[in-house]
Formats: structure tokens, C-alpha cells, sequence
């Protein structure tokens, strides 16, 4: 059963790096999806960021074909599948779901983000670059995505504050949840630095303005939190 699972594991992480090719590009909300169009809001990483997912869909596939090869049998391998396959499962169709609707695509990336944190946090102690490594950043990347996505689609549908507001509140959150997730596994930088890339870009995309800075503060709020770890656990 649990060659089975890691089988699977491998045949949804290849579905997950093959939906870019056969569904159409996903680039943010269009206007027609959001009452009030969302045209490059402050949240947004800038556009050269989302290169990661190269990165991301190489790396998980040949984690999969290793752990199906050489760890198929594993229990220290198999404790992490199941809440990865949850993210592939939902990642598979997500970009479908994005260009559909925003709602959705804001619960579904929760959920994938849920997944991989899961995945990460579970990740076996050996083999650390074909495991630990590729979780914490597809981990890494959909923890400050999801927030991304929360705080376009709120401030998309007017609710409570504009999107400097959510822009502002959305770093913070994603920050507090990578805080909290970093010191459940404190060495594993791929982790934090992944989500360091994504605060890094929401920087370059606002310069000096509020949300950029309050990115510039997180992000050297999770670097220190790093550098700590590593000064207290060496």
C-alpha cells in the first residue's frame, strides 16, 4: 500500500507540473472576475518571482521518482504523502480553478498551502535534499500565496478596507504563519527563504509604499528568526 501511495504521489506531482501546459496561464484576477478589478494590487509579488515554480515542479518530481524508487516502503517517507498528495490533488486542477472564479481559488490555495505545510513539517530527517528541501519550498511559496490571494480577492470585493489595507494585513499574516511553521522545523531553511523570495518581490513591486515596507520588515523579521536558529541549534 505504501509503494502505492508513493506511486501516486509521483503521478500527481507529474498532473501538477503538466496543468501550465494544457490549461490557459494564470496571471492574476481579470477584471471580470472581482466587483472592484484588482490591476497590479500592492500584495502582488512582481512577476518575476512566480520563475520559482520551475524550480518547485522539477524538484517534487524528482523527489517522487526517488521516493518511489529507493523509499517506496518507507515509513518516515510515507508519514509525509498523504497530506502531499492533498496539495497535488488540489493543485492539479487549481489553475483551471483561478481563471474560474477567485473565491474558490482563494479556498483551494488555503488548502494546497494546508497540504504542503503538512507535507514539510512531516518531511523524513534523512535525505534532506529530496525531501525536506522540495516541501519546505513548494511549502514556502503557497504559504505566501495563498495570502496573495486573500488579499486581492477581499480588497477585489470591497470588504472592510482597500488594497494598501489588505496588502498590509496579508504580509503580516503570511509573515506570523511562516514565523509560526519555521520553529516547528527551526533548521529547514528552505522553508523561510522561500517565503523570503516572496516578500523580497512584494518589495521590488512597491518600492518605498507602506505594504513594501511592511514586506521589508517581515522579511528581515524570518532572516533573523533563521540566523537565530541556527545560532541556538548549533
Amino acid at each position: 500500500m505504501k509503494t502505492l501511495i508513493a506511486w501516486g504521489v509521483l503521478a500527481l506531482s507529474a498532473a501538477f507540473a503538466a496543468a501550465p501546459l494544457v490549461t490557459s496561464p494564470f496571471t492574476g484576477f481579470t477584471a471580470d472576475q472581482l466587483p472592484v478589478p484588482q490591476i497590479d494590487p500592492p500584495v502582488q509579488p512582481a512577476g518575476w518571482a512566480f520563475s520559482i515554480w520551475g524550480l518547485i515542479y522539477l524538484w517534487l518530481i524528482v523527489s517522487a521518482v526517488f521516493g518511489a524508487w529507493k523509499r517506496g516502503e518507507a515509513e518516515d517517507w510515507h508519514r509525509a504523502r498523504l497530506p502531499l498528495l492533498v496539495a497535488l490533488g488540489v493543485g492539479v486542477p487549481w489553475l483551471a480553478i483561478a481563471n474560474a472564479s477567485a473565491i474558490w481559488a482563494t479556498i483551494t490555495i488555503f488548502v494546497m498551502a494546508a497540504g504542503a505545510i503538512g507535507a514539510f513539517l512531516l518531511a523524513a530527517e534523512r535525505d534532506v535534499w529530496l525531501a525536506r528541501v522540495p516541501y519546505g519550498i513548494f511549502a514556502g511559496w503557497l504559504s505566501a500565496a495563498s495570502f496573495v490571494s486573500l488579499g486581492s480577492t477581499a480588497a477585489g470585493y470591497g470588504l472592510v478596507m482597500g488594497q494598501t489595507g489588505w496588502a498590509i494585513l496579508c504580509v503580516i499574516l503570511a509573515t506570523l504563519l511562516a514565523l509560526l511553521v519555521q520553529s516547528r522545523r527551526p533548521r529547514a531553511a528552505s522553508y523561510g527563504l522561500t517565503v523570503v523570495w516572496a516578500l523580497m518581490a512584494i518589495v521590488v513591486a512597491n518600492g518605498l509604499n507602506m505594504p513594501g515596507l511592511v514586506a521589508l520588515a517581515s522579511l528581515m523579521a524570518i532572516l533573523g528568526a533563521l540566523a537565530l536558529a541556527r545560532r541556538v541549534t548549533s
